[in-house]
């Protein structure tokens, strides 16, 4: 396989490429093409399936199987004259076969390829760096998050309802008279002040009682969901069984012995001051890292083809596919129970993608600027990591996850550890 011509076309990232198979290539392919489809040809003369290759293209053409062949031959021939012509493939928009015959076949190829960027002002950049502090006030925060964990619903006996308390309540919906599909239920849970019913309903159950029934009236808001429902004036007629409130266990050491490995309330709060101190330093760290990365963005300089942003949206739905696998389910399942088609799926990762790509290109353009160059031992070092992470033996995660796959992206994490260590952090 050879690169024949590589022309830039007028369009920025557009390549046209004319590529050549030489006839052994060719003729190979066109051998795999001829094995797997003769079982199903019939020769007379011959048993189903053996008639012989130069038998089958004396009666139907010797270019009988060339167009499976070619197709065959695409994905090789594309990736080795993308590495002779030194561009990335990103999206290839048309393949059009020129000539073919025994001595191979060429044709051309047009095709959208990764863009030449520019960056500078990379090295120094500015960053302000989050408060560590650990006060009195954030501790006390982590404490009322867990007695939050640890509270209990109990019923009251003694009040009507309140803002926070959850009321069981039967509930019957009319609309002009008339009951509405949706609009009754039994014994249901509802939490006051959560916002889960429509304006004005929760507010008006605050100040009944026990036992009570009673009305309330509310508008459906004019985007409701139900069509035939949007701006409606609603009555509800309510039956109020229970009222129960969140009853917080004391902070004493008791409650210490009961939610941690410690002794006293004062051995807890040391604790959890440096379970928090972790925490700020670990947000600390990850908002430099977002501070870099969107500087880095911004000074990136040249036009991005859409294909890659497309393409790294679709990498994260099949990604996002996996995890749901891993948990018994699948894309299609999901998107059925969300009610949402896969453009619609995809549009929801359409800036994230964008993020991605930019920050990867920069950092690409970093390294080539910087000449970053990626040793065996750094490769050996990632397999390493690779390993212990997924428990797995070294020459596993070399065979999974080969030394050329690997490079760039070990190079383009060097480059990011150099404009985090240049960084000036105030």
């Amino acid at each position: 396989m050879a690169l024949k011509e590589s022309t830039k076309k007028e369009e920025a990232n557009l390549y046209e490429l004319v590529i050549t198979v030489d006839g052994e290539t060719f003729d190979k392919a066109v051998n795999a093409v001829y094995k797997k489809q003769v079982k199903n040809i019939n020769i007379s003369g011959f048993r189903k399936g053996k008639a012989p290759r130069h038998i089958i293209e004396k009666m139907y053409g010797s270019e009988v199987f060339y167009e499976d062949a070619m197709q065959d031959c695409y994905p090789d021939a594309l990736y080795d004259a993308a590495k002779e012509a030194e561009v990335k493939i990103v999206k290839v928009d048309s393949l059009e076969a020129v000539e073919a015959g025994k001595d191979g076949f060429t044709f051309k190829a047009v095709v959208v390829v990764e863009p030449e960027m520019e960056i500078n002002n990379y090295l120094g950049i500015e960053v302000t760096k989050k408060s560590t502090d650990v006060t009195d006030e954030l501790v006390n925060e982590e404490i009322e998050k867990v007695r939050d964990r640890n509270s209990r619903m109990v019923t009251v006996e003694d009040r009507p309802v309140e803002d926070g308390d959850v009321a069981i309540i039967d509930f019957d919906g009319y609309v002009d008279g008339e009951a509405f599909e949706g609009g009754k239920s039994e014994n249901y849970n509802l939490k006051i002040g959560s916002g889960n019913f429509i304006p004005g309903f929760e507010e008006q159950i605050i100040g009944h009682s026990t036992d009570e029934e009673f009305s309330i009236n509310v508008k459906f808001p004019d985007d409701y969901q139900a069509e035939e429902l949007k701006g409606k004036e609603a009555e509800f007629k309510i039956k109020l069984h229970e009222i129960k409130t969140k009853e917080l266990p004391e902070v004493d050491d008791e409650f210490v012995k009961d939610v941690s490995d410690k002794e006293t309330l004062e051995e807890y709060k040391e604790e959890l001051k440096e379970t928090v101190a972790k925490r700020l330093k670990e947000e600390a760290d990850k908002d430099i890292d977002d501070q870099i990365a969107n500087k880095l963005m911004e000074l990136l300089e040249g036009e991005i083809p859409e294909a890659m942003y497309d393409n790294q949206a679709n990498e994260m739905v099949r990604e996002f596919d996996m995890r749901l696998r891993s948990q018994g389910m699948d894309i299609n399942t999901y998107m059925q129970y969300m009610g949402v088609d896969i453009n619609t799926l995809t549009g929801m990762y359409r800036e994230e993608a964008e993020k991605r790509v930019k920050l990867r290109l920069a950092l690409e353009t970093i390294a080539k600027k910087e000449n970053i160059e990626v040793s065996e031992a750094d490769l050996e070092d990632e397999h390493s990591k690779m390993a212990e992470a997924y428990k797995m033996e070294v020459e596993q995660v070399k065979s999974a996850v080969p030394a050329d796959s690997l490079t760039e992206d070990v190079r383009v994490e060097k480059a990011l550890n150099l404009v985090k260590e240049k960084a000036e952090v105030k």
